[in-house]
């Protein structure tokens, strides 16, 4: 190895103290920030996708400023309607690949002839299982049913591009994509705020009425199709792979359907939706007299844009789906959505410019996590972890409990305190109380650090 030029050392050496002298200064100006504004807090949510964050940001905005929910309503409808029109959508394709692959009637095979394929857990199948022992006269009424309700769904993708504004997402993503200010198409780029994008009268697109009449038109077909017995067996059978939300609209299509609907707040919390970047909601929140200006983060898209959020943030709320045990990631069939959301935690405890926030994590969705145990569905076929333990709730969610708590007290940098909630994001009157104990536990840290406690 050779010695650098005795110049060069010098150079290197008066760069990196001017490097770290504006390093120095940078620090200072945020302290002096974080002290001109000490009533301001920044609270991040992370998770994998559909992990619950846009749902809890939509239960914070019902109790901090449920005013402005109640003028957003008519923009949800739209947003609704997408909902029901990918569903239907999803069904429709399941069938066309178990049950009539060549869309003719005359060549459907019966059920009991076809093979199926080994998948490994949690895959999705393309053949019939070689139980199912359908009789071929149930499937007339299929192919009638999917050519009466074939237009409306030819209408998702036009509706798609009405509610993304025409804007396209890159590596050929179809849905709708939420981006700041979704609620108002001329809205500024940065947030709501919440005073400006609500007030801006909602204007029914051409698109939204023309699902609306086809909707209306086609909900005897919608429900018949939801209720058959086929449906309900792929369904059963964990083959037919819907979002979580499709069950509950499906279900309520006939009130979704009238002339005169407005979604209502359970409609507005079980939409789905996927962010793109980061979104910023903005909150007033008192305690104790003091009013503290809250600002929201519920951060989408790739991992790698959450990091610029991490070092002013005052606290990171995490969010983990315990219910997604039978799951695996879209982009790798391989990885279960626990393990990946284990391993993001423990990502999110170890990072060393996260190590002065509060930690809070909110083990999610567990009325759906209830419901596939119910249903006799056994997490240790999907996480053999789990062993001959019972397959109750009790027990299930005490593990899952238990592994995230060990990766934190092994990995978190700072050994600080973790808040841990069991929630189900749909439970309003629970959630909002455990947001309002989650809010106290992190104003009282905020207060503390800023020498005001």
């Amino acid at each position: 190895m050779t010695a650098a030029p005795p110049g060069r050392a010098v150079d290197d050496a008066e760069a990196l103290r001017i490097s770290n002298a504006i390093d120095e200064d940078l620090k200072r100006e945020r302290e002096v920030m974080r002290k001109r504004h000490p009533r301001e807090v920044k609270v991040m949510l992370l998770g994998q996708a559909e992990s619950g964050k846009s749902t809890l940001q939509k239960q914070f905005q019902l109790y901090y400023a449920s005013q402005t929910l109640d003028k957003e309503r008519p923009r949800w409808r739209p947003l609704v309607y997408f909902n029901i029109l990918k569903a239907i959508r999803m069904v429709l394709s399941e069938l066309d690949n178990d049950y009539f692959p060549a869309q003719d009637p005359a060549s459907f095979p019966e059920p009991h002839s076809r093979s199926r394929s080994s998948t490994p857990p949690g895959t999705s199948s393309r053949t019939p299982s070689s139980d199912t022992r359908r009789e071929p006269a149930w499937f007339p009424e299929l192919p009638q049913l999917r050519s009466k309700l074939l237009p409306l769904v030819a209408s998702e993708d036009a509706l798609a591009s009405d509610l993304n504004g025409g804007i396209t997402v890159s590596g050929g993503r179809t849905g709708v994509f939420v981006r700041a200010g979704w609620q108002a198409f001329d809205a500024p780029a940065r947030a709501w705020p919440l005073s400006d994008i609500r007030n801006v009268p909602a204007r029914p697109s051409a698109m939204t009425d023309i699902v609306a009449k086809t909707l209306a038109a086609s909900q005897d077909e919608i429900e018949e199709l939801w209720l058959h017995p086929v449906v309900k067996e792929l369904v059963a059978g964990n083959r037919l792979r819907l979002d979580e939300c499709a069950a509950f609209f499906l279900d309520n299509i006939r009130r979704i359907a009238q002339a005169d609907y407005l979604p209502t707040t359970d409609d507005i919390l079980h939409v789905r939706l996927q962010t793109l970047g980061v979104i910023e909601h903005s909150f007033e929140i008192s305690m104790a007299g003091v009013q503290y200006h809250w600002l929201l983060y519920d951060v989408g898209g790739a991992r790698q844009a959450w990091v610029p959020y991490f070092e002013d943030a005052t606290a990171i709320i995490f969010l983990a789906p315990i219910s997604a045990f039978n799951q695996y990631l879209e982009e790798d069939p391989r990885t279960n959505r626990i393990d990946d959301s284990l391993q993001l935690f423990t990502t999110i405890c170890s990072n060393k410019l996260l190590q002065k926030a509060t930690l809070v994590l909110m083990l999610n969705k567990t009325d759906l996590l209830k419901k596939k145990i119910q249903a006799g569905v056994k997490v240790r076929k999907y996480i053999s972890s789990f062993g001959d333990r019972p397959n109750t709730y009790e027990e299930v969610s005490e593990y899952f409990r238990a592994h995230f708590i060990q990766a934190h007290k092994r990995k978190d940098v700072s050994h600080r305190q973790l808040f841990l909630h069991f929630t189900s994001m749909i439970d309003v009157r629970t959630t909002q109380n455990i947001i309002v104990n989650v809010n106290e536990a992190i104003l009282r840290k905020h207060m503390t650090t800023i020498g005001l406690a």
